[in-house]
């Protein structure tokens, strides 16, 4: 038994005693000559974004919406209510939420639609009287 591990143990040595496997050089830095090629950026408006009936990704978009209006950032917050009210046209607190930032950023007309759908799918809402005077007062 001692010599089996005698000999394990031997040959163990043996094989780390080796020379090592030769190691690949180390790519060659650029020259002047072949400067580094940049990644082309992605040009986002040649894709335009596509929406799917989607309710959960429609509440998640107007939650991060609500932050971004808490923040006091309100073109994120416009993005953010303008996906969910793609994801979920039937959404009204999408439709609440971008009125409320296009109020915010004196886009009138904007505000103006965005409050008359969220009427159109809540009309029982308990902030309706509210909302309706909101888009007499954006004319």
């Amino acid at each position: 038994m001692a010599r089996v591990f005698l000999l394990a143990l031997l040959g163990a040595l043996l094989g780390f005693a080796q020379k090592p496997s030769e190691v690949p050089p180390p790519p060659e830095k650029p020259t002047a000559e072949a400067p580094i090629a940049e990644p082309e950026e992605e040009d986002v408006s040649e894709k335009p974004k596509t929406y799917e009936f989607n309710p959960i990704q429609a509440e998640k978009e107007v939650k991060v919406g609500r932050y971004y209006l808490k923040k006091g950032s309100l073109k994120a917050a416009r993005g953010r209510f303008y996906d969910a009210s793609q994801y979920n046209p039937q959404s009204p607190e999408a439709f609440l939420g971008l009125g409320e930032v296009c109020e915010k950023l004196k886009d009138k007309k904007g505000a103006k639609e965005a409050y008359q759908k969220y009427l159109e799918l809540d009309p029982g809402a308990k902030n309706a009287a509210e909302i309706r005077k909101r888009i007499e007062k954006l004319g």
